[in-house]
């Protein structure tokens, strides 16, 4: 019989609370958004993310308020997208209204790129040639997105601000050119990708840690890791849990997605990793190799 620990709370740089198990929402069509929303809530997730991309902002929305919990134990995240960062304040205005909420907790720059707001697509514009319609960095850079989102502190209409899909080149010199240290960091985090520096640096600096597709993005390949069952199997758990757990044990909160209720509920459940283990998965992309399974091409470098 497996021995489940309470799922902890982390602290932002703000002074905030936030649940160290998220549950994220990409890739989920409205009527799965909605239900699945509504199974986290019941399982006992209090942390919700969502983006303006994923296109389900609305019914979020409406699972959080049919679910009965009062605003104030939630946590919820959404995100400004590439087309909207010359804009910030106008994005974040019809994130909020399309959640139905007073506010948001936390906002994130989705991607360090700006595009051509207007273009042929609202959302992922092109040339005429086929290649992404990117504003220049030298015309607007994600450090000028940032110094916008800064302002937004003082709508009320979100409590912190923070970044997503950043290298550590790019929060150093975040840090260095802005005001408001990013209250958080979400990143494709995963035992194959564990980004220990980058981690490393954001804990030194106070940033908190999200991690997306935890179990390795679509079709959760992490989970046929000989090494990661084992682990399940000494533990009494899934797979998928020793992942979840593994985040938790490194103080990053992981944001596991699902639309079946079973595995919704599962997914919240954690163990306590010992260290050995702990570090076991951590080097566990020393013999598997390194793999990144979210690395849209813009055109322009992200990533190292």
């Amino acid at each position: 019989m497996a021995t489940y620990i309470e799922v902890p709370s982390f602290k932002l740089n703000t002074g905030a609370s936030i649940q160290g198990v998220g549950f994220g929402t990409w890739r989920s069509t409205e009527e799965e958004a909605y239900s699945a929303v509504i199974d986290a809530i019941k399982a006992g997730y209090r942390h919700i993310d969502t983006a303006y991309i994923y296109g389900n902002e609305h019914i979020v929305g409406k699972a959080i308020k049919d679910s009965g919990v009062p605003r104030e134990e939630l946590f919820v995240t959404t995100k400004l997208w590439v087309t909207g960062v010359q804009k910030a304040q106008e994005c974040l205005e019809r994130s909020v209204k399309a959640l139905g909420l007073e506010y948001v907790d936390l906002y994130l720059m989705h991607w360090p790129v700006a595009m051509n707001a207007n273009g042929n697509d609202p959302n992922l514009p092109s040339k005429p040639d086929g290649s992404r319609d990117i504003i220049p960095e030298s015309e607007w850079s994600y450090i000028d997105t940032y110094k916008s989102m800064e302002k937004l502190l003082d709508t009320g209409l979100t409590k912190a601000i923070g970044v997503s899909n950043f290298t550590k080149e790019k929060m150093e010199k975040l840090l260095k050119e802005t005001t408001v240290v990013p209250a958080a960091l979400q990143i494709e985090l995963h035992p194959l990708l564990p980004q220990q520096e980058l981690v490393d640096f954001c804990h030194e600096n106070k940033i908190l840690v999200e991690a997306y597709s935890p179990l390795g993005s679509i079709g959760a390949p992490l989970l046929k890791t000989e090494e990661l069952i084992k682990l399940g199997e000494k533990y009494k758990v899934s797979t998928a849990c020793i992942c979840i757990s593994w985040s938790v044990w490194r103080g990053v909160i992981p944001l596991p997605k699902s639309t079946k209720a079973a595995r919704i509920a599962e997914n919240f459940k954690i163990v306590k990793l010992s260290d050995e283990d702990g570090k076991t998965v951590s080097e566990l992309y020393k013999t598997h190799g390194v793999q990144r399974f979210v690395a849209p091409d813009w055109g322009v470098k992200i990533f190292d």
